[in-house]
């Protein structure tokens, strides 16, 4: 079992770190951050919630198996690439609304984060059960 300290401190820098990544992945398309770094940093924060409350906590957190992440980030930055190839385009190029100031890499953006931390939960999970 985890000491009171770190169970009260991860309750409050998860949800900060949590925030700094989503920060850090709506910016990346524009400026240095992006899907990668950003779900490094979420998976940090959720892996700090396993280490304060054990096995299981950030899936009870994030309520979604990490391989459904993983496949549904996939399917996400492959879907931003193809959207391109609709309008005539080669695919992976950038497709942007102007009024909104948001586009395709995006969604790429998106992708890799959830990637980047489904695969992380995957293998920190198998660790703390043993399975690794």
């Amino acid at each position: 079992m985890s000491s009171i300290i770190l169970r009260t401190g991860v309750r409050f820098v998860t949800p900060l770190m949590l925030l700094l990544a989503a920060l850090l992945v709506l910016r990346g398309h524009n400026e240095p951050g992006g899907g990668f770094i950003g779900g490094l940093l979420a998976a940090a924060g959720l892996i700090l919630q396993t280490l304060a409350s054990g096995s299981g906590a950030s899936r009870r957190l994030i309520r979604v198996a990490p391989l459904t992440l993983v496949s549904g980030g996939l399917l996400l930055a492959a879907f931003s690439g193809f959207l391109a190839m609709i309008g005539c385009g080669a695919f992976m190029t950038a497709i942007w609304v102007e009024s909104l100031g948001l586009g395709t890499p995006l969604l790429f953006d998106l992708g890799v984060f959830m990637v980047v931390v489904g695969t992380t939960l995957t293998v920190i999970e198998g660790m703390a059960e043993g399975n690794a």
